[in-house]
């Protein structure tokens, strides 16, 4: 294989780290590095950079690491081989996330158990190449936002889960009254998982709660929501709940022709009573 003369990268924006093809380089090898991007050079598991922007000649003044390698001149172009890693600095802000099964929790206003989900979207940027170099690439040739979504998404889920848990058991707060804690539960959520995400080099721009909600086709959902409505109706109509099942009886008993005069008047003792 020919030995390289330039390195450089044309970033993909849905690419976070991308390795060069070709491992044969040599001193006179140009490497150039993009704005919003970091180079990292490995050579027999040692690391060297990272490289910020501008345009560098592979010699032992920028790689020490080759200094004990690179002894003996080859007509002033000494060839090695080397990896040379990209890493792509830009700012992500639209990373979606979202629990893919609702999870049951008890509605402390109701007392009734209610499916939960949560969508949102956040924002990252790798902040420290090296660490997200060793930590989370590895030995993979690219490392792309789904890779990144799918690493990170168990740690995102399981805060989510346990924060809306805590305030709807801990705080009281209804279900159905949840949204509009949206922006405290946000922030608590980006306290937490900003220093879980430092450790692997990406830090955590920001983070979103866009909805915390239940599914309209739930049979208890459907049902709680019908009750309210109904208790809604009642309420702008005037009556009580007591006195709706009175007129309810009354009803019933009005349509029971084998109920003559005696159903009707126990009707409306049942009414007196309401």
């Amino acid at each position: 294989m020919a030995i390289v003369d330039v390195v450089k990268w044309n970033a993909n924006e849905y690419l976070y780290a991308w390795k060069f093809p070709s491992e044969e380089l040599s001193t006179w090898t140009q490497l150039i590095v993009s704005e919003t991007q970091e180079a990292v050079l490995m050579k027999e598991g040692q690391a060297c950079g990272p490289f910020k922007a501008g345009r560098y000649t592979l010699d032992t003044k920028n790689l020490p690491v080759l200094t004990s390698f690179l002894k003996i001149p080859m007509g002033g172009r000494t060839p090695f081989t080397a990896e040379v890693w990209f890493i792509n600095k830009m700012m992500t802000l639209d990373v979606k996330w979202g629990t893919p099964d609702p999870i049951q929790l008890q509605d402390p206003k109701y007392n009734i158990m209610l499916p939960v989900r949560a969508f949102g979207q956040c924002g990252i940027q790798i902040n420290d190449s090296l660490a997200f170099l060793l930590k989370l690439v590895g030995t993979m040739p690219v490392f792309d936002r789904n890779q990144l979504t799918s690493y990170f998404r168990g740690v995102v889920l399981t805060r989510t889960k346990d924060l809306i848990a805590k305030k709807i058991i801990k705080d009281g707060i209804s279900i159905l009254e949840i949204s509009a804690h949206l922006t405290e539960i946000s922030t608590a959520l980006q306290d937490q998982l900003k220093a879980e995400l430092a450790e692997f080099g990406v830090n955590l721009v920001n983070f979103f709660v866009n909805s915390i909600n239940t599914p309209e086709d739930d049979p208890a959902v459907a049902k709680l929501k019908e009750a309210l409505a109904r208790k809604a109706e009642m309420g702008i109509l005037g009556f009580t709940y007591q006195q709706q099942r009175s007129f309810d009886t009354l009803e019933a008993a009005a349509a029971n022709p084998g109920g003559g005069q005696a159903g009707v008047m126990g009707a409306g003792m049942g009414l007196g009573m309401g």
